[in-house]
């Protein structure tokens, strides 16, 4: 087991007044088999006028804000300690075929119908025939479900290009695959759109990854990032979690955050404001320390 000292901070600077803001952030990890969250805080600067935590349909932790005072910066920080191990994936769910593990068409399987919303298309995850026609090499008739779906995701680290400038936050699965590039969210959305063109059902994970520096030197505070994966319904209550960015299994230098039909279900944070502000400058710092 690892612990890692999380640090997630989100500054808003305008270029006039703001009067009010409401935001809504997916900023604390879940506590999960492999996962235990041993304290956490969501801090905003101006403090707020109201700050609730809810629970949404997935089980996330959502946290919700309002700062009626008037303000040109704004801050909101995710903080705390999160114990972390690697995941165990039982060997026998691994090996099912992945044609029996498709909800719609096995409804009966048990856990299908709580996997059957992953399976179906979403907002930023439409159904594709250039994302199902490039899965299809790795998910031959009878390939068990882990096999395939490790052989798509070294696939697609292969293939595709690590590129930030490449597209945004909005670029769609078409682009992604015209470009051949990308970053992990886009290397996310193109993998679930992958296996839900063959029916698998498939969440999109946010979080974190812990990064290690290179040999003799000392880790760099506030490198880290955002991160996106994707888990793999197994049958039941298994799921594989699959990084395609870095063609590996999920392992203890993952934070689970949250998880969702896609990035437009759980972003870090996201709001409104009011104002007559015609510019701002946002900056985010993410630092994940191994304690």
């Amino acid at each position: 087991m690892t612990r890692y000292r999380i640090a997630h901070r989100t500054t808003y600077a305008y270029d006039d007044v703001v009067t009010d803001s409401y935001g809504v952030g997916h900023l604390v990890p879940r506590t999960l088999p492999w996962q235990q969250v041993a304290s956490y805080d969501v801090l905003v600067d101006p403090v707020p006028g109201d700050l609730t935590r809810d629970v949404d349909h997935y089980g996330n932790t959502v946290t919700y804000f309002q700062v009626s005072s008037a303000h040109e910066q704004l801050v909101v920080l995710g903080a705390g300690e999160v114990d972390v191990m690697v995941p165990v994936v039982d060997e026998v769910a691994l090996a099912r075929d992945w044609e029996g593990l498709r909800p719609l068409a096995e409804p009966h399987r048990a856990g299908a119908w709580q996997a059957t919303d992953f399976a179906l298309p979403s907002a930023a995850v439409p159904l594709h025939a250039g994302a199902r026609e490039y899965a299809a090499a790795s998910l031959a008739p009878g390939r068990p479900i882990g096999e395939a779906v490790t052989d798509l995701v070294h696939r697609i680290h292969e293939d595709f290009e690590y590129d930030a400038a490449a597209t945004t936050v909005t670029s769609t699965v078409p682009e992604i695959l015209a470009k051949r590039a990308g970053v992990c969210q886009d290397f996310a959305h193109l993998t679930l759109a992958a296996l839900r063109g063959h029916g698998l059902a498939a969440r999109y994970v946010s979080g974190y990854l812990a990064t290690e520096p290179p040999p003799g030197k000392e880790r760099i505070v506030g490198a880290d990032a955002s991160h996106a994966w994707v888990a793999v319904w197994l049958g039941g209550d298994e799921w594989l979690a699959v990084d395609p960015t870095n063609d590996q299994w999920q392992n203890d230098r993952y934070v689970t955050l949250a998880w969702g039909r896609d990035y437009g279900d759980v972003p870090p944070l996201k709001g409104v404001i009011f104002t007559e502000a015609t510019g701002s400058r946002l900056d985010v710092s993410v630092d994940v320390a191994p304690i």
